[in-house]
C-alpha cells in the first residue's frame, strides 16, 4: 500500500523553529509532498506565520498577535523547541507564497483563539490574497472554527475543518457538504475505518497529524489510508517507514537473527 502524501508540519519544525525560513529551508532540501503553517492577522491587516496568536509563546516579544502590526511581529525573534530565542524572524503569508514552488500544496491553518470573528475575518484576508494569485489553486484553509472553513469556502477557497471529536460524524459531514468545504483532519488517534467511511461516502478528502513515528505512521495508513499526513520531519518518516515495511516483508531464514531497523523518533502532538 502507498504512503499517504506528507506534509512539512509548521513548514518543518525538526529543521527549524516553527514555521521559521530555516524549517522551510530544510523541509525543500529533504523533499516534501507539501507544507501546512499557521497564520495569524496583524492589526494592520497582515497574515503572519506563527502557531500561537498569544506572541510571547513564540517570540520575543509580548500581547496578541491581532493587537500588533506587522513590521512589529516581523522585528522579533523566534523562539526554538526549547523556548531560546533564535536568529530566525517570523514570515508573512505572502513571503512564503513566493519562496515556495507555485504547484506545491499548502495548508495554511487559521489561529484566532476563542474568537470566531477574527477567524473569520482572518480567513476572509486569506482568501482575499491568495484570489490574487495565479497559484491559488495549491492553497487550502484549514481550521478548527467552522466559522473560518465556510467563509473560506463561500470565497471559492477549498476549505478543510480540523475535527477534535469522534462523535455524530454523519451530522459533520453533512455540515461540511451543505457548506462546500472540501475535507476534513482528523487527529491519528480517533482516525479509524468506521469513522473515515462516513466522510468518504459524502465525498470528503481526509487528513492527518502530527505523526513523526514510521510504525504510527504505517498503522494509520493500514487503519484509514488518508489522503495526506502532515509530519515534522517529512523525509526521515518515509525512509524510516520504508525500511520498516521491507524489514517486515524480508523473508526469515531458519536460525537467522533478524536485521536491526533504524531508531525511530518518538511521535509529538
Amino acid at each position: 500500500m502507498a504512503t499517504p502524501l506528507l506534509h512539512a508540519h509548521r513548514l518543518g519544525r525538526a529543521y527549524g523553529p516553527d514555521s521559521s525560513a530555516e524549517a522551510l529551508a530544510g523541509a525543500l532540501a529533504a523533499g516534501v509532498d507539501g507544507l501546512e503553517t499557521d497564520v495569524c492577522l496583524t492589526s494592520d491587516g497582515k497574515l503572519v506565520l506563527l502557531h500561537d496568536p498569544l506572541l510571547s509563546l513564540g517570540t520575543t516579544i509580548h500581547g496578541w498577535a491581532h493587537e500588533h502590526t506587522s513590521s512589529e511581529i516581523a522585528g522579533a525573534s523566534l523562539r526554538d523547541r526549547r523556548g531560546e530565542p533564535t536568529a530566525e524572524q517570523p514570515l508573512l503569508l505572502d513571503q512564503l507564497l513566493s519562496a515556495t514552488p507555485s504547484d506545491l500544496p499548502l495548508q495554511v491553518e487559521v489561529k484566532a483563539h476563542a474568537d470566531r470573528e477574527l477567524a473569520r475575518r482572518t480567513a476572509a484576508a486569506i482568501c482575499e490574497l491568495c484570489s490574487r494569485r495565479p497559484d491559488r489553486h495549491r492553497i487550502e484553509v484549514i481550521s478548527f472554527h467552522s466559522v473560518a472553513c465556510a467563509t473560506a469556502a463561500a470565497y471559492g477557497c477549498r476549505s478543510r475543518l480540523v475535527l477534535f471529536a469522534d462523535y455524530a460524524p454523519e451530522a459533520l459531514a453533512a455540515w461540511a457538504v451543505s457548506h462546500g468545504v472540501a475535507g476534513v483532519a482528523v487527529e491519528h488517534f480517533l482516525l479509524t475505518p468506521e469513522l473515515v467511511s462516513v466522510f468518504r461516502l459524502a465525498g470528503l478528502s481526509i487528513n492527518t497529524g502530527t505523526v513523526n513515528d514510521a510504525e504510527l505512521l504505517l498503522r494509520v495508513r493500514d487503519l484509514a489510508s488518508p489522503d495526506a499526513v502532515c509530519t515534522d520531519r517529512p523525509a526521515e518518516l518515509r525512509a524510516e517507514a520504508l525500511r520498516l515495511e521491507e524489514a517486515s516483508s524480508a523473508p526469515t531464514i531458519l536460525g537467522a537473527e533478524p536485521a536491526p531497523v533504524a531508531p525511530i523518533a518518538s511521535a509529538a502532538g
